[in-house]
């Protein structure tokens, strides 16, 4: 086994597990040994995640441990990150798209966006958060500032779910929907009504969420 290979294995080992300062030595050796940005993000902790990912849906983990990985992957970001930030050449090359992502309006929990958020970034993508209680428009006006190719929107509060239909019926009025992707999540929220809704994608948890939404763009 390479010593490429063998850092990702590690660092894929530690984030599984949950060890937060054990991944942010994985992820500080992998960069010293050389292995790509890119592999760290995508062989390292995409596939870590997706581990993450099968373990939650096999009852294994639960949303503590989701929450964790998302304090895990953090911290292997902070490692990492400043490679991608060191120059534009290097930052497009690394970057799969951008997302814009917020809880709709009328609701104030964040924790399974914070967590969508990380596992984006982690896989590639450019997340820009806009918070909670985001209103359509606001929404709208930051996707066309940033040229953003999906629109992810969350909610815990089924009275909070036409807030989620109106911002996509707002995105579809601003003639932007046909360049724009909605991928949408929360407890509420089901394949079927995410369709209701006009959604292209549903995301049962983070893990699915992020891998969904670089398929949405082509990137996975």
């Amino acid at each position: 086994m390479s010593q490429t290979d063998m850092a990702l294995e590690n660092l894929r080992k530690q984030i599984i597990e949950l060890n937060v300062e054990e991944s942010r030595k994985a992820a500080r050796e992998a960069v010293e040994a050389g292995v790509p940005v890119e592999s760290i993000l995508n062989k390292g902790v995409g596939l870590a995640l997706e581990e993450v990912s099968r373990r939650y849906d096999r009852g294994e983990y639960f949303l503590s441990e989701l929450v964790m990985a998302g304090e895990v992957v953090n911290e292997v970001l902070s490692e990492v990150l400043p490679l991608i930030r060191k120059g534009e050449d290097e930052t497009a090359s690394i970057e799969k798209g951008t997302v814009v992502i917020g809880t709709v309006h009328g609701d104030l929990h964040d924790i399974g966006k914070n967590i969508v958020s990380t596992f984006m970034s982690a896989l590639g993508l450019r997340v820009i958060d806009l918070g909670v209680d985001v209103p359509p428009e606001r929404f709208i006006e930051e996707v066309k500032r940033s040229r953003a190719q999906i629109m992810g929107l969350s909610c815990l509060l089924t009275t909070t779910l036409p807030a989620m239909k109106r911002t996509i019926e707002a995105l579809q009025e601003s003639g932007l929907r046909p360049a724009v992707k909605v991928i949408v999540g929360g407890r509420p929220v089901t394949e079927t009504l995410a369709k209701e809704l006009g959604a292209d994608a549903y995301g049962h948890d983070a893990p699915d969420g992020a891998r969904k939404a670089l398929r949405l763009i082509g990137r996975e």
